[in-house]
């Protein structure tokens, strides 16, 4: 009697309900799963692809006054540099190098313009 008890909590238990899956089955679920995966996978891909294109497409082009305002900056600086391309041209990135030119008198600033063509030395 003892024996049976003992037997019974350390057998394995065997279920009526579990089923057996072939191999191809297996691999079938797993293709599906890949499939799957891929896919989502592509995407989102597809969408960090045009969140990009928005953002390169956005409009980096100054107002009037802020052209006024660089074109102000540039006048300081007049005696070494002067402007290279149409002020129409300029954008957001060189207004900002150009104020951080004025406010830490960096002259490392103004030859990244020059690098980019902004500005040129007279």
């Amino acid at each position: 009697m003892l024996k049976g008890i003992i037997g019974k909590f350390f057998k394995p238990a065997q279920d009526a309900n579990q089923k057996t899956y072939s191999q191809s089955e297996i691999e079938a679920l797993v293709d599906a799963k890949v499939k799957e995966h891929t896919a989502s996978l592509q995407s989102s891909l597809a969408e960090q692809a045009s969140a990009s294109q928005v953002e390169a497409d956005e409009d980096y082009t100054l107002s009037p006054k802020q052209i006024d305002y660089a074109l102000s900056i540039i006048e300081k600086v007049n005696g070494e540099f002067e402007l290279a391309i149409e002020p129409s041209q300029l954008t957001i990135k060189d207004l900002n190098r150009l104020i951080a030119y004025q406010r830490y008198k960096n002259k490392g600033t103004l030859i990244n313009l020059v690098k980019k063509g902004v500005l040129r030395r007279k």
